[in-house]
């Protein structure tokens, strides 16, 4: 019996190590569709520490840091992207277990991310004898030029290639300014995704999950939204400093009304009782139109005052 439960945590070990370097891979080596699967990492951490326990567990990002650390000849920006991801998977679990509010969870793990990854940032710029800003913006420059070079493997005019490299510095400023604001979100739409997906996973293997709720019934503190109408009266402002924290605030703060947005969406799609495909297929929508995006914002925003779920107020 012992020896046929060693074998089960070490097959799961190496399963989980394996679903992990292949997610990377995509990531890595097909751009479009990699960076849906990017979103997916910190889910087989969260899932196989749920399932293995804290020391166990720790063996699978461990495993893949290394590998991936080994694989790419040291430590890079992407590198240290993908290792935040996976200590994001870990995190998690590691406060579902502490069995906090669903605004907690997110705010810690996301809080928890930015800080080490800062400090990772940090200890690379010096080991690099390279400034943050510089390493920052060699960094934008460099994908800006990969982009250049995805559009034209697409098959995009000349002409709009060439307005889109004339183009690139401007660009490039604008994005070192606004980087704060970019991974933050990002890290919350990453962090919010997996504590999705993981309710039915770890659910349906009768793992532990926080009782969270209705998540289609959450809605952000009232008070943000003056915050919100603050950061876009910073816009108005005269001096550039003035500018650059209300769009950094105001881009973070429209990604959580995004989620109380789509939170009114699930709401009424289930409700309705609209079928799983026909879901799947406005929620794929929302992903790729920014007018239905900023419609969604708009809901969760306006919510405050119009009540569209008509929850009661405590």
């Amino acid at each position: 019996m012992p020896q046929t439960f060693t074998r089960e945590i070490s097959r799961d070990v190496l399963t989980g190590v394996m679903i992990t370097m292949a997610i990377i891979t995509v990531s890595v080596y097909m751009p479009i569709i990699g960076f849906f699967c990017s979103l997916l990492l910190p889910l087989p951490v969260l899932f196989y520490r749920s399932k293995l326990g804290r020391k166990t567990g720790l063996i699978i990002p461990g495993a893949a840091m290394t590998i991936l650390v080994v694989l790419a000849g040291g430590i890079s920006i992407d590198v240290v992207f993908f290792l935040e991801m996976l200590f994001l998977g870990f995190l998690l679990s590691e406060l579902f277990e502490m069995n906090l509010s669903v605004e907690k969870t997110v705010l810690y793990a996301c809080g928890g991310v930015l800080l080490t990854g800062f400090v990772g940032l940090v200890l690379y710029s010096n080991m690099s004898t390279i400034g943050i800003y510089s390493l920052v913006s060699a960094y934008i420059a460099q994908n800006l030029e990969m982009t250049v070079a995805l559009y034209r493997g697409m098959g995009a005019s000349e002409e709009f290639i060439q307005k889109f490299s004339a183009s690139l510095d401007q660009i490039q400023y604008g994005l070192i300014r606004i980087i704060p604001a970019m991974v933050t979100a990002s890290f919350l739409m990453v962090t919010w995704s997996n504590l999705l997906m993981a309710r039915p996973l770890l659910k349906r293997r009768g793992l532990f999950f926080p009782a969270f709720g209705a998540l289609n019934l959450w809605k952000a503190p009232d008070y943000l939204v003056w915050i919100l109408i603050g950061c876009g009266g910073l816009l108005m402002l005269p001096g550039s400093t003035l500018k650059i924290i209300g769009i950094n605030g105001l881009l973070v703060l429209l990604m959580i009304y995004f989620f109380q947005g789509i939170a009114i969406v699930s709401f009424f799609f289930e409700k309705k009782q609209f079928p799983r495909m026909l879901r799947i297929f406005f929620y794929s929508l929302i992903a790729i139109q920014q007018i239905i995006l900023l419609v969604v914002i708009g809901l969760g925003i306006f919510d405050m005052w119009l009540n569209f779920r008509k929850i009661k107020s405590e």
